[in-house]
């Protein structure tokens, strides 16, 4: 598919390498198509990876898609230029008075705090509220994921022993729901976090319908209000790398961090990391657009 975003974007360039169609401003004006209209709330530190990331696992439908990005304003980012930011992310005031198809949440390296210390909270809540109003679907990831079950139901995250980290294997628990449609019964994803969500507590909560959980990594996938809500609480669009670059980082720190589990060919960091869930997050990103956003939204916004 399509996916407009602006001409200078870097990202842009990477996409074009790999072979996936991307628009920009000006081709697009000149196609008679109403676009969906995407807005992508960044909260991940090294923005431009998941700008990335994201936009890569969006471009696997024949839909056109409109991307905004938007970041948190009472929050100061450390690890992505200033000016990338002026350039390519507006701000909730910027964008509050418009409607849009479909709202990605991204995960937030802060699960060591409750999330009532977390800088932009308040702001965070504020934007979750409005979608209720404002968007057909929102999908909440990771972090985001564990925020949403907080917010809205009143599930609190717990610290857990050791980081969940690396590839683990989940379950498909019910085959009826579109959102899962084409999976396989066993499939793979990527998690990386420090506290969890009760498995449990989302069982318990009449409102959510669980789509697909790991004996080790718990919930992976739940949805609520017929899709209007979705959360996923592993990294699906992490590329091959990611991993192995929060490894790198975490133990150049002197951190205490063990090898990504079910990652490196026989747990050895010197090999090349296997990349055995794509075609998964690339089905439950064109699920998503296709059943919950597409054939969901109205034509006029």
């Amino acid at each position: 598919m399509p996916i407009k975003i602006q001409s200078d974007l870097p990202a842009k360039e990477i996409l074009e390498r790999e072979n996936i169609f991307v628009m920009d401003e000006y081709r697009a004006l000149h196609q008679d198509i109403r676009p969906l209209q995407v807005l992508i709330l960044n909260n991940m530190p090294l923005k431009q990876d998941t700008e990335l990331q994201l936009l890569r696992a969006l471009s696997n439908t024949p839909l056109q898609v409109d991307v905004t990005f938007i970041h948190a304003k009472t929050h100061v980012s450390l690890n992505t230029p200033i000016n990338h930011l002026n350039k390519f992310y507006a701000t909730f005031d910027d964008i509050k008075d418009r409607k849009f198809d479909g709202l990605i949440i991204t995960g937030a390296p802060v699960e060591d705090i409750s999330f009532e210390e977390v800088d932009y909270w308040e702001e965070m809540c504020e934007i979750m509220d409005w979608a209720e109003d404002h968007v057909t679907s929102t999908l909440h990831i990771c972090w985001a994921a564990q925020a949403g079950f907080y917010h809205y139901y009143g599930i609190n995250k717990t610290q857990l022993p050791r980081k969940l980290f690396g590839i683990y294997e989940h379950k498909v628990s019910n085959r009826k729901i579109p959102l899962v449609r084409g999976f396989d019964d066993i499939f793979l994803a990527p998690h990386s976090r420090h506290t969890e969500t009760s498995s449990e507590a989302i069982h318990n909560c009449e409102e959510l319908t669980i789509l697909a959980e790991s004996p080790d990594a718990g919930v992976f996938l739940a949805i609520a209000q017929e899709g209007k809500k979705i959360f996923v609480t592993g990294h699906p669009e992490y590329d091959r790398y990611t991993l192995n670059n929060e490894y790198v980082r975490d133990k150049n720190k002197g951190l205490d961090i063990q090898v990504p589990y079910n990652y490196f060919p026989g747990d050895n960091p010197e090999e090349k990391p296997l990349l055995q869930w794509r075609s998964h997050s690339n089905n439950l990103y064109s699920n998503w657009l296709n059943y919950y956003v597409y054939q969901t939204t109205p034509y006029e916004l």
